[in-house]
């Protein structure tokens, strides 16, 4: 179980969940609602290139153009785009072209039973799927879980073309196991839940959440 911890936000941030064991890690740049966690272009490359090999940075970004897109993924220095806005399917038709050495993960917001077509539909557009929940006035970083039968249905359903599926949305330590052996994805993604009281990442729930996580491991 491949683990991905976002809302970086500082080279603090980023020591604590290598020192956790995560395999990726997510900055949030570029969004169309507030955020706690966004930070600059500049702090997002200062991040990426204290990154150490074989850890994937991600950028978490709702510019909504393929220009758009890649030009902050060019500025940040990410080594994987995660495609977290509302875009048509050409734009992230164009994005996976124009992505280069670049993987694409595209966001699929789990809100009812439509999102297993929605899935199926990107899944031969991009790197893997990530499902995620949403809310009035967020795209992503709600802190609430979704329903994960249907999560559940989605990677059965992209089963066959072979991409992979990573489960997001509220999750926590406390929840982590059960939804990894609910949905059997891929990789699992979280945010606020391993924060502290100030918001920064917290070394104790970094730990525990990857190792709770890795519990569905093979």
């Amino acid at each position: 179980m491949r683990t991905k911890i976002c809302g970086i936000r500082s080279e603090n941030d980023l020591r604590v969940v290598l020192e956790a064991g995560a395999d990726a890690i997510g900055l949030i740049c570029g969004i169309n609602h507030r955020s706690e966690d966004e930070v600059t272009p500049e702090l997002a490359r200062r991040i990426t290139q204290a990154a150490p090999p074989f850890v994937s940075t991600v950028l978490v970004t709702h510019r909504d153009t393929p220009d758009a897109i890649l030009d902050l993924a060019d500025r940040t220095g990410v080594n994987t785009i995660q495609v977290h806005g509302i875009v048509t399917l050409s734009t992230l038709k164009e994005v996976k072209a124009r992505a280069g050495s670049r993987k694409v993960l595209r966001a699929v917001h789990v809100s009812g039973d439509e999102a297993v077509e929605d899935a199926l539909e990107a899944a031969a557009h991009c790197d893997a799927l990530l499902l995620d929940s949403r809310s009035e006035d967020r795209l992503g970083g709600t802190g609430k879980t979704h329903d994960w039968s249907i999560s559940r249905r989605i990677v059965e359903a992209v089963a066959p073309t072979g991409t992979p599926v990573i489960l997001a949305g509220g999750l926590n330590p406390g929840n982590v196991a059960a939804a990894a052996e609910q949905v059997g994805p891929f990789g699992i993604d979280v945010n606020s839940g391993v924060d502290d009281a100030n918001g920064d990442k917290s070394p104790e729930l970094c730990r525990e959440f990857v190792r709770n996580a890795e519990r569905q491991r093979g």
